[in-house]
């Protein structure tokens, strides 16, 4: 009994074996490779697979997904001789895993040497100020350089990313001089600009300060002028209204005489052609209210009423 059991129990052991063997379950976005004998059968895609156990083997399982892979800090010589260490980022997909299997033996290793090469070449035809300002370009043609390669692999390179381009120490520093320089270059015009534009600023404002002086003075010259205008028109309305005899005017008229020679450049002044009539009137009022009372004051005064030519130039003393 005991050998029947022994061998019952191996067979249900291979036949658990086998059933482990048969099917396969491959998960989503992912490949599996069937060999035969050592040969490719075929391909597993996702699901539940059955193969013929002890005959059929599954390789290789490939994830189909987008992969990001990081390359280390590669020396490279630009064309103007400066080395720089240049990191890149490459996302790729497996297409098909029967040609990434079987077409190159490490696809991983070999697009890392590819993008070596490749960027050396792309970076020797470029300086260094171009380097730096140019990785759309040199993304761009790093991409269709490995799509190209890698298409024969099975492999579908989706994106190419510089991560950092690192010049040399010496000339980083140069650059960094430079950039202080263009700053400070620009915080001078800048402040340039400022005080320029503060000076026009001031300019404008005395300008229009000066002609709004220039307006207020003109105006209060003009309600001035405006004002003893009035005061004169109304002295003069007085004057009719209180019908003042000659003889009053005769001696208001002589009271302002004085006035005209006050002043110490006064060395020479006309005696207007009127002072005739005003003395004349004036005498006039003298011989009226004299003691002698009525007749003609004129010869009572002793003063001449001779009348003068008009405009007539006489020097007189200076008045103190």
């Amino acid at each position: 009994m005991q050998p029947i059991i022994i061998v019952l129990i191996i067979l249900v052991v291979l036949v658990f074996i086998a059933l482990i063997k048969t099917i396969q379950v491959i998960p989503q976005a992912s490949a599996a490779i069937v060999e035969r004998f050592g040969r490719y059968t075929r391909t597993l895609n996702a699901g539940l697979n059955i193969v013929v156990p002890f005959i059929d083997s599954v390789r290789n399982r490939i994830d189909l997904r987008e992969q990001v892979v990081p390359f280390p800090p590669q020396p490279v010589i630009t064309q103007d001789n400066l080395v720089v260490n240049i990191d890149t980022v490459i996302y790729y997909q497996v297409t098909d895993a029967r040609a990434a299997t079987y077409e190159v033996a490490s696809y991983i290793q070999a697009i890392e040497q590819l993008t070596v090469t490749t960027l050396r070449n792309i970076i020797g035809g470029m300086d260094l100020e171009r380097t730096l300002t140019s990785r759309e370009e040199i993304n761009a043609a790093l991409r269709g350089v490995l799509d190209e390669a890698t298409g024969k692999w099975g492999i579908r390179v989706n994106r190419v990313e510089l991560k950092a381009i690192e010049p040399p120490t010496s000339i980083q520093d140069s650059m960094e001089k430079q950039m202080r320089a263009d700053r400070d270059k620009r915080a001078s015009i800048l402040q340039a600009e400022g005080v320029r534009q503060s000076e026009i600023l001031r300019a404008e404002g005395e300008k229009q300060s000066a002609i709004l002086r220039a307006e207020g003075e003109a105006k209060a010259a003009a309600l001035k002028a405006e004002g003893e205008a009035q005061a004169i028109r109304t002295v003069f309305e007085s004057i009719h209204a209180g019908d003042a005899d000659e003889k009053l005017l005769s001696y208001q008229y002589l009271q302002m005489l004085p006035k005209i020679a006050e002043g110490d450049a006064n060395k020479l002044w006309i005696v207007p052609s009127e002072i005739g009539d005003a003395l004349k009137g004036l005498s006039g009022a003298v011989g009226n209210f004299g003691p002698m009372g009525g007749g003609s004051g004129g010869d009572r005064s002793g003063i001449s009423t001779t009348k003068e030519p008009p405009a007539q130039r006489r020097e007189s003393p200076r008045l103190d």
